[in-house]
This record gives structure tokens, C-alpha cells and sequence, in this order.
């Protein structure tokens, strides 16, 4: 049970949640940061970092305290505010559709100067400067009148990164409505803090992703988390196909049909390395392929033409040798999808709440209830034989009778 008046708690939940989705989906700096938890930072663990940048910006009087109490960055004091997204401070019309007071914009030295801390002694997540600093930043917190309150949104990456990673970086990542104001501001409060002559050298910005075409939407019923998902009979590495096989500059489009189809793709995949495992002939990689997957790789990212360059080489083989077996595993070491489980596992599937008509039960269950069907034959029990059957195909599982026995596998559908 978590107390809804207690945000660290919230936090805590969908921290743990989204790590527990991550590690399925075999994201690895989830599992790294089992033993090095400082590559995933909690912006509440890094307040007093905030605060240092704040003070320093306000010590280089890049930043102000209006007469509201709050701090601002003052944007007019960097010329350069605008370079990344395109926007110049002219044009920019900061708090349109009433999302910013008129009364705070009065307050403001421009529309476009951004908060960094404002004072609120009643808030939930609320810190003291005069506790939380040492030395010269407290008295520079002092004098500038910083009270109790809460940073604002864009200060907080800007400490962890530099707590992290140093006052540059290198490659810098968010989705396409990161750009403005977030990352823009970001670079701005960065370099006056640092005085360095950029903040990242590289920006990595993917576009949103649609369902069916059009922006997800949870009273369509097309909002899905990675556990409905799994839950609905998809498997891992489906997913994780299906969501970086489009290039990250453009829509990604997801639909039942594409997941689908992700799916079987990752499983011919693994079933041309199963099959060059178990090849007798040592067989020559092939440096053409290898080559011509690299080479869209090394173009901004062109995922799609590296996956098209496996399976138009994967037509051309028709007995995968171990070296064959052994390329594919190394372009996996990019796509990382043929070592994910075939299916999430059953503690995660039990959070999900309605299954709707797809399966949590294990493999172990999916095989005892099948053997009870078997059972029933036998004994010429065609009915209990076919509740059984009918039960599984409600849940997902369908069922074929072959002269082997009776094989199963779960379907998918959204």
C-alpha cells in the first residue's frame, strides 16, 4: 500500500516499476546500476548540487531573485539562449494558453527567463539552503534571500550531470519535446555555471512514438505499458525490436501487425543462430555483411537498412555455420534481442491488473494443465479433455494435436 500523500513513496514505486520493466527489456544501464546505483541518479539526492549552481549563477549574476521570491535564470545574460531549438528570445512568447501567469510574467526581466528555485514552506518536497549548503554558497544563498522551496524542473540535470559525468559531456539524449524549453535551458544555466563553451557535443533527440498512427490515448484504449504488454502474450525481445527498429528521426508507428512481426523476426533470428550452433561446419564470416552493417550503423544510426542488411543476408544462407551464428551475435550486441527471455517473469506479469484475455501462467502451469488434458483423452473424458482446451485458448495458449503429443504457444493481440 503507498500512503498518495507521501510523493518519495510514489517515487519509489515507479522508480522500482520502470528498473524492474528496464532489466526485462535488457537495458543495460538498468543492470549496471545494480552495482553502480550513481548511473541512475534521484534528482532528490542531488538538491545540494542544484543549490551550489544556483548560487554560483546568482554569485555570476546570471540569475536573479524577482520579488516574488523565486529565482530565475536571467536568459538576456546569454546571448546564445535559442541556438538548439531554433528560437530566439524575441520570438519567444513564454506562458501561452495561460500556463504562466500574467502576474509572473510582470515579475520576470524577460518572458523567456526560466525558474531555477521558488520558495514554498507548505510544499510536500521542500528544502532549507541554510541546511542543505556549507560555506561560501550558504552566505550566497543569504544574501540573495533563497527560502525554503523546491528547485525547478531544468536545474536538476544539469547537477546530476555534472555530479555524474563533469561540467561537459558528451552525448546528450531526450525525446523531441525536450528540446525547448528543457535542453535549452539546460545549456544555458550549464555553461554560465561552468564557463565552458558548450555543454554537450552531441544531441540525441527520437521522435514520439504513435499507436496506429495516431498519439497514444488511454479512453482509446491504445496506451499500453511494457507490462500490458507482456501480459497480452508479447514477448520481450519483440518489444525491444519493435522500438528501435525505426530510425530515431523519424515517427515510430506501433501497431499489433508491427509488433507481430517483430516478434517473428527475432525468432528467425534465433533460430538461424540455434541452427549454426549446432552446424558441424566451421564455415568463414562474412566480411561483406558485417561491413555493410556497420556502414548504416555508422550513418546517423540507420538501424532499419542494419536490420535489412541481416535478413537480406540471411536469405543467402542456407545452412548457418558457426561463424555464421557467431556474426549474428555480434551485430545482437547492438540490438540486444536474442538473449531477453521468451517471456517476463511471473512476478512482474502478477502486477499487472487485467490481463484481459492473455495469460500470466507459467510455462510449468501452461505443461501441467496440457498433461491433465492428455489425461483426460485417455480416460475418454472428451469433455473435461475440451474445458481445458477452451480455457487455455481463453487465455492466450493455443493448443496442437501432432502424432508427438500436444504441443502450445501463446498468442499475442492488443
Amino acid at each position: 500500500t503507498i500512503d498518495p500523500r507521501d510523493p518519495h513513496a510514489i517515487a519509489d514505486f515507479y522508480a522500482r516499476a520502470f528498473v524492474e520493466d528496464a532489466k526485462v527489456l535488457g537495458l543495460k544501464c538498468a543492470h549496471e546500476a545494480g552495482d553502480d546505483p550513481t548511473l541512475m541518479p534521484r534528482a532528490t539526492a542531488h538538491v545540494k548540487g542544484m543549490l551550489e549552481l544556483i548560487t554560483t549563477l546568482l554569485d555570476k549574476r546570471f540569475a536573479y531573485v524577482g520579488a516574488d521570491g523565486v529565482c530565475y535564470f536571467d536568459t538576456q545574460q546569454f546571448p546564445e539562449y535559442g541556438q538548439l531549438s531554433g528560437n530566439t528570445l524575441d520570438a519567444i512568447r513564454s506562458g501561452a494558453g495561460g500556463r504562466v501567469s500574467s502576474s509572473t510574467q510582470s515579475i520576470k526581466k524577460h518572458p523567456a527567463d526560466f525558474m531555477l528555485w521558488k520558495p514554498d514552506p507548505t510544499h510536500l518536497m521542500r528544502w532549507d539552503p541554510q541546511t542543505v549548503l556549507e560555506g561560501l554558497p550558504t552566505a550566497i544563498a543569504q544574501e540573495h534571500g533563497l527560502r525554503e522551496g523546491y528547485p525547478g524542473w531544468h536545474i536538476e540535470c544539469s547537477a546530476m550531470a555534472k555530479d555524474r559525468l563533469g561540467e561537459r559531456i558528451d552525448l546528450h539524449s531526450g525525446g523531441e519535446d525536450n528540446i525547448f524549453p528543457h535542453h535549452e535551458c539546460e545549456i544555458a544555466q550549464s555553461r554560465c555555471a561552468h564557463g565552458t563553451d558548450r555543454f554537450a557535443s552531441f544531441w540525441f533527440h527520437p521522435r514520439f512514438l504513435q499507436v496506429d498512427g495516431e498519439k497514444m490515448s488511454k479512453s482509446k484504449g491504445t496506451f499500453f505499458t511494457a507490462r500490458d504488454l507482456f501480459a497480452k502474450g508479447f514477448t520481450p525481445g519483440a518489444l525491444r525490436l519493435e522500438l528501435i527498429k525505426t530510425h530515431y528521426r523519424a515517427n515510430a508507428n506501433f501497431t499489433e501487425q508491427s509488433l507481430k512481426d517483430s516478434g517473428r523476426m527475432v525468432e528467425r533470428w534465433r533460430r538461424f543462430v540455434d541452427k549454426g550452433d549446432a552446424s558441424s561446419a566451421e564455415g568463414t564470416p562474412s566480411d561483406e555483411t558485417a561491413l555493410a552493417f556497420a556502414a548504416s550503423m555508422n550513418n546517423d544510426l540507420g538501424i532499419g537498412g542494419a536490420i535489412g542488411v541481416i535478413n537480406a543476408w540471411m536469405n543467402t544462407v542456407e545452412a548457418p555455420t558457426r561463424a555464421d551464428a557467431a556474426l549474428m551475435r555480434l551485430f545482437d550486441r547492438a540490438l540486444g534481442v536474442l538473449e531477453l527471455p521468451e517471456q517476463a517473469p511471473a512476478e512482474l506479469l502478477a502486477t499487472v491488473e487485467s490481463v484481459g484475455a492473455q495469460s500470466a501462467l507459467s510455462d510449468a502451469d501452461i505443461d501441467a494443465k496440457v498433461q491433465s488434458r492428455t489425461d483426460a483423452k485417455k480416460n475418454k473424458d472428451y469433455a473435461g479433455a475440451d474445458a481445458i482446451r477452451d480455457e487455455l485458448a481463453a487465455l492466450g495458449i493455443e493448443l496442437t494435436d501432432g502424432p508427438d503429443g500436444t504441443m502450445w504457444k501463446r498468442t499475442a493481440s492488443l
